[in-house]
């Protein structure tokens, strides 16, 4: 199979320690180095044998740190790029997909699901966003052991077969079970080595690459809620699903020719979960900054359509509002990819979603179309760009080795949040009758997201100024 690792390249098992930073590891060879140059100056029998041993032990470490550690990347050429053509595919389809959600959210309210509550329709889109993430920890996993295509091929079979599934869906579970179930867990499993195969291809230049793949979620967000708002209304719910079925075709077709990975399978010891991971006190403080922020940063695309209608905007408004902000975000997610290598991620993803989280507290408070028009536009540029950029800290937060089972346990740990963030903001609605005190709730878990991330770059730097 493509992706079984190569029977020309050694499966490396490289061991179990903290996680270090790649100046760290330069330093430690650096001392490895100079090591046998000492040995061989001793001649007695006993230490000298046991010199060589050390030097035979150490010559095995080095040699397995230079073979799975590539010294350059691409960051370019025809086969990198077309990799971000087909990652783009996949974030059209899996995240630019879940963005459609609040289009559905409303029609569910309005039609097939009056009966239920906003926060129990709720739970169907959060189980999507989470379970986009949730898989990462064992989809990552097997990425570093050099599985990708296998991956890849049967999660986009199980999205486009639970895509034709919810046209026949009528019942509450129904759509629980295929549209937040069986297709969030396919996402999962189709996103997942999205993240991690583009650090095999990009380093200089990860930021934009990045940011070119959050593009493909931008114009799925855009496009998908407007054709299903059009498609319900001239064809009806089921043949909409089908049609979008039909796109996904296409695009994970696309994805599925496209995406490959350069670097060899790397065994690293330790199983499903890095533990050792947690004692680096930079990677546990982003992995909980993403958990606070997910409680909140998808509150607004999931409630926006439904607000408008109840302050009497015009219902083909209110629907478009989502695609709004999808669009506006795609250029919050190229233009901050093209500033993170300058900058680095941190420095642009901070005030970044610290804008996101103030404009969630204004949210509720536009109480007219030009004024929701205006806050949509700025909140999806805003959220854009942390969206985008989130994962790609982590990529520097540890070895090359271990990319994916780091991205795999930091989605795992956001997704947390994205699964119970919207139906909390939905219970918070029906208790209080409005969505002021929904703003207030998620305003805050975003910011006190962004205060960890700043934690984090402290941790990390340790000066006001630099790049992280």
């Amino acid at each position: 199979m493509a992706d079984e690792p190569d029977s020309d390249t050694q499966n490396i098992t490289t061991p179990l320690s903290t996680v270090r930073t790649p100046q760290s590891h330069s330093d430690d060879e650096v001392t490895r180095a100079s090591t046998p140059a000492r040995n061989s100056e001793t001649k007695h029998g006993h230490q000298h044998a046991k010199n060589i041993d050390i030097q035979n032990e150490e010559k095995g470490i080095k040699e397995s740190s230079a073979s799975h550690q590539s010294p350059s990347f691409p960051d370019g050429g025809w086969r990198a790029w077309l990799v971000v053509v087909g990652a783009m595919c996949n974030t059209f389809s899996t995240f630019g997909f879940v963005n459609a959600w609040g289009t559905f959210q409303a029609h569910y309210q309005q039609s097939i699901l009056k009966d239920s509550s906003p926060s129990d329709i709720a739970w169907i889109g959060s189980i999507q966003y989470s379970l986009i993430f949730l898989p990462g920890i064992l989809v990552g996993r097997l990425f570093d052991l050099g599985y990708l295509k296998s991956i890849l091929s049967t999660s986009s079979v199980l999205l486009i077969v639970a895509t034709f599934l919810v046209a026949q869906c009528t019942r509450y579970w129904h759509f629980v079970l295929c549209q937040g179930i069986v297709i969030g867990i396919a996402a999962g499993g189709i996103f997942g080595p999205t993240t991690a195969v583009i650090g095999h291809w990009f380093h200089r230049r990860r930021g934009l690459a990045m940011g070119w793949i959050a593009v493909g979620s931008s114009l799925g967000g855009t496009l998908l809620p407007i054709a299903a708002n059009n498609l319900i209304a001239t064809v009806g719910f089921q043949w909409t699903m089908r049609i979008i079925g039909f796109i996904l075709i296409v695009t994970l077709g696309v994805a599925n020719l496209t995406l490959k990975r350069r670097l060899p399978p790397v065994n690293v010891a330790g199983g499903l979960l890095n533990l050792q991971a947690f004692k680096y006190a930079p990677f546990t403080a982003y992995c909980l900054s993403a958990f606070f922020s997910f409680l909140g940063i998808y509150t607004v695309l999931t409630y926006v359509s439904v607000s408008a209608l109840e302050l009497g905007i015009s219902e083909s408004l209110s629907f478009y509002l989502l695609s709004i902000a999808n669009a506006s975000s795609l250029f919050g997610r190229l233009s901050s990819g093209l500033l993170a290598d300058r900058c680095g991620p941190g420095n642009i993803i901070i005030p970044f979603t610290a804008v996101a989280g103030i404009l969630t507290y204004a949210w509720p408070f536009a109480r007219t179309q030009r004024e929701l028009i205006a806050v949509v536009v700025l909140y999806g540029f805003s959220s854009g760009a942390y969206v985008s950029l989130m994962a790609t800290p982590i990529m520097s937060l540890g070895v090359t080795d271990d990319i994916g089972r780091r991205i795999g346990m930091f989605m795992s740990i956001l997704s947390l949040g994205a699964l119970a963030g919207p139906p909390i903001s939905g219970a918070i609605n029906t208790a209080s009758g409005g969505f002021e005190v929904v703003g207030y709730y998620a305003g805050s878990m975003v910011l006190v997201g962004v205060a960890l991330m700043l934690l984090t770059r402290h941790l990390v730097l340790g000066r006001v100024l630099g790049k992280f």
